[in-house]
């Protein structure tokens, strides 16, 4: 990407052209920005300019803050620096939010909640995140023209550059559809707090896994207990080896809760399948095994389905 900078000293400001294959940008900057820019004219390794292309740099608002104040809205009056930056042996920027000189947590999101402090950003403080002393800009990036922590590939790099665990998760045989662009983390969580478990968007994980899967929700008739307590009790949502998501392969999940007398009682194992050797092996274990019977493993409506059959 290509970035000019053109001097009008007769107006006293600067004109910022911003050129990409696919649109030219030409904005005349006030003259407090227009200072700044004369030395942070960005670049390709560091693209200031694209700021004017992004909600964060609005001069047509003489309301916001931007308009009004311009680069000092969120880095601070700086006047010490605009006189002798610190490359030339000068102050740092009064607020920076990187490099040698950074300000310190608090004062980098103090800065940004004074306009972030509604909506989502509500359950911050007190947040996983914010008890590990994060910063707003450890995954933001403000100087460009897509916050790539609102892209959905972006995202995914943000979050698993941390959330390792997960990230592995993601690539087993049974995933949630992360990687194909189906499903983002913050369908499910809000990295800025939440207050629900896991920073989820609601309350409770099943509301959370009803917004999507709608027909698990009931009310049923014959309801299956661990189902309405917990979805994770038998599901893992980053991803599993086992089908469906489960956190175990079926029998062996199912008879950790359900070894009565009425019904296959003995401990199944992989050394019981049926074949040549074995041909009376039990059929519980192939198939769908439990669930070639129980189909309605959550639950059912039918008037002789309390064994969830129909």
């Amino acid at each position: 990407m290509r970035k000019t900078l053109t001097v009008l000293m007769a107006l006293g400001a600067l004109t910022v052209g911003i050129n990409t294959p696919a649109e030219d940008i030409y904005i005349d900057v006030p003259g407090h920005v227009a200072n700044c820019l004369r030395c942070h004219d960005g670049g390709d390794d560091h693209p200031v300019l694209e700021i004017f292309a992004s909600p964060h740099a609005v001069l047509a608002d003489p309301h916001t803050r931007f308009a009004k104040d311009g680069c000092a809205a969120c880095h601070g009056e700086s006047i010490d620096h605009s006189r002798l930056p610190a490359p030339a042996g000068g102050e740092p920027a009064e607020i920076a939010f990187r490099g040698p000189h950074r300000s310190d947590t608090e004062t980098l999101n103090k800065t940004c909640m004074n306009c972030h402090a509604g909506a989502d950003m509500m359950h911050w403080h007190g947040s996983d995140h914010d008890f590990k002393d994060m910063a707003c800009v450890d995954c933001h990036t403000i100087h460009t023209r897509s916050d790539p922590a609102m892209d959905h590939r972006g995202q995914i790099k943000n979050c698993t550059s941390c959330h390792t665990e997960q990230h592995a998760e993601m690539h087993r045989a049974f995933a949630h559809p992360v990687r194909e662009g189906q499903v983002t983390c913050t369908d499910c969580h809000n990295p800025h707090g939440g207050s629900g478990p896991s920073d989820l968007k609601t309350m409770t994980v099943n509301e959370n896994c009803y917004s999507c899967h709608a027909e698990k929700r009931g009310p049923f008739l014959w309801e299956h207990q661990p189902v309405r307590e917990d979805c994770t009790q038998c599901h893992q949502p980053h991803g599993s080896v086992h089908r469906d998501l489960l956190v175990q392969r079926t029998p062996f999940l199912c008879q950790q809760c359900h070894m009565g007398q009425f019904h296959p009682s003995a401990a199944l194992s992989g050394t019981g399948l049926p074949s040549d050797e074995i041909p009376s092996g039990s059929r519980s274990l192939i198939g769908r095994d439990c669930m070639s019977c129980h189909v309605q493993v959550h639950g059912s409506n039918h008037p002789s389905g309390v064994g969830q059959t129909r």
